[in-house]
């Protein structure tokens, strides 16, 4: 009898702790669902209405170990953000860890049609609604912009004719002072015009064997750049890729051209045409468009470039090892978010290497319809030099769109239906809830590397 009463109640503890766990995760994955309502969602930075009333002391750069956390106002407290946090990740390391992830990744599926209703209008609603169009300008309108405030508001989406502008300060190409700015861009870009007339605009035979080799490898990959975009197919457009690249590559000897850095130009080239170039991009033409525009235009490309791989240099060294450590790091991520996914790649042979290699070589540009890049990109600048670190996640999340699917697959399905993901019809509300998905798992995981290790 005694042994039956036991049993009783350890099945009514499970059922109370698991009903607790996923009350906690729901409650955790309402709390972000309602910041994409229209407010944002931070990338190193608190979150917080308090950014609204900060005064002039705030205005100070913070500790580099300054760490992203919800705020009181917008997501309860920092208390009960650390106990939903503390109830998904508690269990990991005893028997029953795989299954407390695996009842995680239940509740996220149990709330995705909520998290889609939310997000269905995100970007419509949020990057361009009124309050935030005016706290954007607000920040951008005084003499020195808070950098910190600034990636607060990019990180959930930029207006897009903000967008030159606010990428060019969250990448320190552009200086936050606004009596500096106009003055640094200009010799920035003579700079720039420069390094082309020493490097490129020169004859083969001022050249070494490597650099023609080099040249003549860009010159065939420009071509291929997002194929599916005309816009890129026009001579010109080729020419300017060109130019960028070798420039950068002969710059920059240590990785010198990789395959995969065309496609991170292409962002860059959008947003700052956009700022003489109106309607869609399938409308757009730059055979009118004066030598002077391009340049600048081009120098703008180099400059955010470089200081976008400054942060991530061993990516395109030799072997990659910046990749292929991010690459294990993704694998384990995926071990304890859902397990049975996990296994079932490894039980085919499936290596992580074989899809996300080009994941995080070409940052996703390759995976997602091109028009949802530029705002994929608004959240990567936010996150500033914690960005390596955080593509794990949003790969995590991007990959994890698709467990069920996976599941039902062998090994050469796998690898075919991973190199031609059915993202085509995406529109902003996927992508919203794969950032919010990782920004969640971010949340639970990043403070717990242990819960990674091998």
């Amino acid at each position: 009898m005694n042994s039956n009463n036991n049993s009783s109640g350890h099945g009514e503890l499970d059922q109370r702790n698991k009903e607790s766990l996923d009350s906690r995760f729901n409650q955790t994955l309402k709390n972000v669902q309602g910041l994409l309502k229209g407010r944002s969602i931070p990338g190193k930075i608190l979150l917080s209405r308090r950014s609204d009333i900060l005064d002039d002391s705030g205005s100070q750069e913070r500790s580099p170990s300054y760490q992203r956390s919800f705020s009181q106002n917008d997501a309860g407290t920092s208390d009960d953000m650390d106990k939903s946090v503390e109830g998904g990740v508690r269990n990991t390391n005893n028997s029953d860890g795989n299954t407390t992830v695996n009842k995680l990744t239940s509740s996220t599926s149990k709330n995705e049609a909520a998290a889609n209703e939310v997000q269905n209008s995100a970007m419509g609603t949020r990057a361009t609604d009124s309050a935030r169009v005016m706290k954007f300008t607000k920040e951008l309108s005084g003499q020195m912009v808070i950098l910190e405030r600034l990636r607060e508001l990019a990180w959930s989406g930029v207006p897009p004719y903000m967008r030159p502008n606010v990428w060019r300060l969250l990448l320190g190409y552009a200086p936050p002072n606004s009596d500096r700015r106009e003055g640094v861009l200009r010799r920035k870009r003579l700079e720039y015009l420069d390094c082309v007339a020493q490097f490129y605009d020169i004859p083969d035979t001022e050249r070494s064997a490597d650099e023609i080799n080099m040249l003549r490898q860009i010159a065939v990959d420009c071509p291929r750049t997002v194929p599916d975009v005309p816009f890129f197919q026009q001579v010109r457009v080729q020419k300017s890729l060109e130019r960028i690249l070798y420039t950068w590559a002969i710059r920059h000897p240590a990785s010198g051209y990789v395959q995969g850095i065309n496609d991170l130009v292409t962002p860059f080239l959008v947003v700052f045409l956009s700022e003489y170039l109106e309607g869609s991009i399938d409308s757009w033409s730059i055979s009118d468009m004066s030598s002077g525009k391009i340049s600048n235009i081009e120098a703008d490309c180099y400059w955010c470039l470089s200081k976008l791989l400054d942060g991530m240099q061993d990516h395109y060294t030799f072997a990659q090892p910046g990749i292929q450590r991010l690459v294990f790091k993704l694998k384990e991520l995926v071990r304890r978010i859902d397990e049975p996914v996990s296994r079932h790649m490894e039980d085919q042979g499936l290596e992580y290497l074989q899809f996300a290699f080009r994941w995080f070589n070409c940052l996703l540009i390759r995976e997602i319809p091109f028009h949802l890049v530029t705002r994929l990109w608004d959240t990567y600048l936010a996150e500033g030099d914690a960005l390596p670190d955080f593509l794990v996640y949003i790969f995590a999340s991007f990959l994890l769109t698709w467990s069920d699917e996976l599941q039902k697959l062998d090994f050469q399905e796998m690898v075919m239906f991973l190199q031609h993901l059915p993202t085509q019809n995406w529109t902003y509300q996927e992508l919203e809830t794969v950032l919010s998905r990782a920004y969640i798992w971010h949340s639970m995981f990043n403070s717990s590397p242990s819960h990674l290790a091998s």
